[in-house]
C-alpha cells in the first residue's frame, strides 16, 4: 500500500475541529488493513509533520433502511493522530 492509499480523507466534524484546536489532534479515515505504524509513517510523509501518537477505531457496519430494502454500510477505520510539532492545513488559503 502506498501512503496515499492508507490515508483516505480527513474526518471534519464539530468534535474533531475542537480536538484540532485544543489538542493538536487530527482525525482521518484510513484503510482498514493499515496498522498504527503505517499510519504514522504515511501522515509524516504526506504532511511533513512529526507524529507523537496514533489511536485507531474500527467502525463496524450498521444496518440501514431505504424504503423496504435493508443494507449494511461498509467497515471503516478511523485514525486519531496527535502531532508533536507542526500543523496540518485541510483547506489552504488561496
Amino acid at each position: 500500500m502506498t501512503v496515499y492509499e492508507i490515508i483516505k480523507k480527513p474526518v471534519i466534524t464539530e468534535k474533531t475541529e475542537l480536538l484540532r484546536r485544543e489538542k493538536n489532534t487530527y482525525t482521518f479515515e484510513v484503510d482498514p488493513r493499515a496498522n498504527k505504524v503505517e499510519i504514522k509513517k504515511a501522515v509524516e510523509k504526506v504532511f511533513a509533520v512529526k507524529v507523537a501518537d496514533v489511536n485507531t477505531i474500527n467502525v463496524k457496519p450498521t444496518t440501514k433502511r431505504y424504503g423496504m430494502k435493508l443494507y449494511k454500510t461498509k467497515l471503516t477505520k478511523k485514525a486519531i493522530v496527535k502531532l508533536a510539532e507542526g500543523t496540518i492545513e485541510y483547506f489552504p488559503e488561496v
